[in-house]
């Protein structure tokens, strides 16, 4: 299985006072966060493989991302309340709604996986994450072993992808840092006695020149803070 994996344009989220605040928004993309989304699908039909299937995370500001890619791919998004950002789901994996008015810890999860990584005394812990993540990966694995899927996440839901791939423990010293709209290729083996995944490539945001992202610039495949 061929896997791109794509974080979201830029959002209201992702603004300073936002991040300031702490709060845990379900808000949409910025005006270049949808001009991020649409240089993406421009660019996607020639650049990767042909997709077989299309999955999106439920959040606002992946499903405006995924609007001008479902039109640019002629796939129709299959949606998944198990690939939301941490701290979005409760324990047992069901979505947190509007209502429920929480706020991310002073911790980063990461430094403390077994701890809830919202102010809810009964929150997600970095590990209820992983494993919603991995539940989805291994899901979509048996699926499409044959195939290409794209799958439009969020940065930490990369990062988890990433800790699956590579075997990670409860505790982690590599932040794998994803630009708005930064596309990551990975591949599932079946080679008995070797590695199960192959790392193609990850974060090319190229169609992003003259776009940009915040506070970052694009350097030839990358993006540099």
């Amino acid at each position: 299985m061929h896997l791109y994996l794509i974080r979201h344009g830029e959002s209201l989220t992702n603004l300073p006072d936002v991040i300031e605040d702490g709060g845990i928004f379900d808000l949409g993309l910025t005006e270049r966060g949808h001009a991020q989304a649409a240089a993406l699908a421009e660019w996607l039909p020639a650049n990767i493989l042909p997709p077989d299937a299309l999955y999106s995370s439920t959040l606002m500001r992946t499903r405006e991302t995924t609007d001008p890619i479902e039109k640019a791919l002629g796939l129709q998004a299959i949606y998944d309340d198990r690939i939301r950002e941490i701290g979005n789901n409760l324990p047992d994996g069901r979505p947190v709604t509007s209502e429920e008015k929480i706020s991310y810890t002073e911790y980063w999860a990461s430094g403390r996986p077994f701890a809830s990584s919202t102010s809810s005394i009964n929150g997600e812990t970095l590990l209820h994450f992983r494993t919603r993540i991995g539940i989805f990966l291994h899901d979509i694995i048996a699926r499409h072993t044959d195939q290409t899927v794209v799958v439009v996440c969020h940065g930490f839901v990369i990062d988890t992808f990433m800790d699956t791939a590579y075997n990670v423990g409860p505790f982690r010293n590599c932040e794998v840092w994803t630009s708005n709209t930064g596309v990551t290729h990975l591949q599932y083996v079946q080679h008995p006695g070797r590695e199960r995944w192959r790392m193609h490539y990850q974060n090319r945001v190229e169609h992003l020149r003259g776009i940009g992202g915040l506070g970052l610039t694009v350097e030839g495949m990358g993006m540099a803070e």
